[in-house]
C-alpha cells in the first residue's frame, strides 16, 4: 500500500455495489444508506450522464470506483482500472473484473463485479467479494448489493436482494 492509498476509520458498514449500467434503482440507493463509504466496481455505465449515479452515490458516502469494462464515456477515463484502500486496518482491493487481479497483491479482500454474480466466500485466505449487478437485469440473475463489516475480528460480508 502506497501511502496515497485512502484509508478510512469508519464503524458503520461499507455499501459495494457494481453493474449499475446507468440504472440507479431506488431500492439499491436506499440499501447504501447509514454507510460511511461506498464502493462501486464498476460498469457505472457508458453514457456521459451515468457519472450522476456517482454523484448521487456521493450525497450519502464518500464514494471510490474501479472502471468496468463498459464505462467509456469521457468522465469514466479518470477511473483507475483497480484501486486499493485501507479501511480499519484492513487492506480491501477494488477490481472490476476478476480476471485482472494478481494474486500477488497484498490484500485481505478482493472486491470485484462484472459477472453480476454474487459471491462471499473465503479463498486461499482472503474474501473475494463480488457484490453482483444493482442496475439492468441479466439473464435470470438477481439484483442485488453488498456491505461490509470491517471490524478487529476481520471482514464480514452481506449479499442483499433488491425486488425483482
Amino acid at each position: 500500500m502506497s501511502p496515497s492509498t485512502p484509508r478510512y476509520r469508519i464503524a458503520s458498514p461499507v455499501g459495494v455495489i457494481a453493474d449499475t449500467h446507468g440504472l440507479l434503482r431506488d431500492e439499491a440507493l436506499a440499501l447504501m444508506e447509514g454507510c460511511e463509504l461506498i464502493l462501486h466496481l464498476g460498469d457505472v455505465g457508458a453514457k456521459e450522464e451515468d457519472l450522476a449515479i456517482l454523484e448521487r452515490l456521493a450525497t450519502l458516502a464518500p464514494v471510490l470506483c474501479v472502471r468496468g469494462n463498459i464505462d467509456n464515456a469521457t468522465w469514466a477515463e479518470q477511473l483507475p482500472l483497480h484501486q486499493d484502500v485501507v479501511v480499519n486496518d484492513r487492506r480491501l482491493h477494488l477490481v472490476h473484473r476478476l480476471v485482472d487481479f494478481d494474486p500477488a497483491t497484498p490484500c485481505d479482500v478482493v472486491l470485484h463485479g462484472h459477472s453480476h454474480k454474487p459471491r462471499n466466500e473465503q479463498h486461499d485466505g482472503r474474501l473475494l467479494f463480488n457484490p453482483g449487478a444493482a442496475g439492468k437485469r441479466r439473464f435470470k440473475l438477481p439484483l442485488t448489493v453488498g456491505k461490509l463489516w470491517v471490524g478487529q475480528d476481520g471482514v464480514c460480508g452481506a449479499i442483499m436482494h433488491l425486488p425483482l
